[in-house]
């Protein structure tokens, strides 16, 4: 194929209060018998918000426990619990952070696909579409609510579900679900979708439709963390409509260097998607010279700490884990070095470069 024929989220509503349209948006979903199953971040736990979720007859709330990225164990799991307590369900409901809305397009997917979610990590190797499954951002930045990909840690990497059965079929995004996030969180997820649109505009997949999302998505950022003072919100609105600008950005391109890295820190250290994405952007001068500098900026202004000396006294062995898992991901380094790049980042490159963090 040309050009890539691209699978989009189905239906989007955006707004302050959307979430309140929530149970006439599932209605016409529901399956007799079969419920809904809200998978929500246990950082809500206890808070007003689970009230507001419209359960009907069988439904189930599930806290998923996202300190740490979302596990191809922790996918089949849970997966395997519902079709033992309902044998199918209607649908499957992401409420959080990328995560959280990660874990509920992969267990949507394996309600409807055999074996592990393992078995699908990869490109185009989901071969049906997964129960109904909806999205709803509690935190901005990730662009998960719009991506084809599913992150997940697995028995010998970390990668993704990309598929076209992955992206939701429904996306309700509502400002107000972000208000009074911890700063630190915003932050990180913040600059993931920064990282996101400095990795993309770079990038050499780059064509007018992801350019169009990306320099959207980079102005929003750099108002938001740059031009205002306060926290407020406009951020927040704004903040929304980046990551989904941001998300959309590298639907038709893709990451880069940052992400790449990363996904290595990650898949060893368990060091969460945004925070392991600052870590590596500190020091990818030679890569991204003017958005390095102006993540330094940004980071700067809002008096965070970027963690420093993770991989000190790291073995051999675990280097060569990481390396294996980065350079594993061969779209995101075509993208960002061209077609020659295996011979850009060599292996000895690489690891000079995870000592650095």
């Amino acid at each position: 194929m040309k050009f890539r024929n691209f699978k989009m989220v189905d239906y989007v509503v955006y707004g302050r209060g959307s979430f309140d349209q929530l149970d006439e948006i599932l209605a016409p979903h529901r399956k007799e018998g079969q419920p809904m199953v809200f998978l929500v971040d246990h950082f809500f736990e206890g808070k007003p918000l689970v009230a507001r979720i419209p359960l009907r007859g069988n439904d189930k709330v599930i806290f998923a426990d996202v300190t740490y990225e979302p596990k191809t164990t922790q996918v089949d799991g849970l997966a395997q619990s519902l079709k033992d307590e309902f044998g199918q369900v209607s649908g499957v409901i992401g409420i959080g952070g990328g995560s959280t809305m990660d874990l509920a397009k992969a267990v949507s997917l394996m309600m409807t696909n055999p074996g592990s979610s393992a078995d699908y990590q990869g490109w185009d190797l989901v071969k049906m579409p997964g129960v109904y499954k909806a999205g709803i951002p509690t935190l901005s930045g990730t662009g998960a609510e719009v991506s084809r990909t599913t992150v997940l840690t697995g028995p010998t990497r970390k990668l993704g579900m990309n598929s076209d059965f992955t992206p939701f079929d429904q996306i309700v995004l509502d400002p107000e679900l972000t208000t009074n996030a911890p700063a630190n969180q915003r932050f990180y997820t913040g600059m993931d979708c920064y990282i996101h649109c400095i990795e993309s505009l770079q990038g050499t997949y780059l064509n007018e439709f992801s350019k169009s999302y990306g320099e959207k998505a980079l102005e929003l950022c750099q108002y938001i963390f740059l031009e205002k003072d306060t926290w407020d919100e406009e951020c927040d609105d704004k903040l929304m409509m980046a990551s989904y600008a941001g998300g959309m950005s590298i639907a038709y391109s893709q990451v880069g260097v940052a992400h790449a890295v990363s996904y290595g820190l990650s898949y060893l250290l368990g060091t969460k998607h945004g925070v392991g994405n600052c870590i590596v952007m500190n020091h990818l001068e030679d890569y991204y010279p003017q958005g390095v500098a102006e993540f330094k900026r940004m980071v700067e202004k809002g008096g965070f700490d970027i963690p420093q000396g993770i991989t000190k006294g790291l073995t051999d062995e675990q280097f060569d884990k990481m390396i294996d898992v980065s350079l594993g991901m061969k779209p995101l380094w075509e993208n960002a070095l061209g077609k020659d790049w295996e011979q850009i980042m060599t292996r000895e490159k690489l690891r000079a470069l995870y000592e650095k963090l």
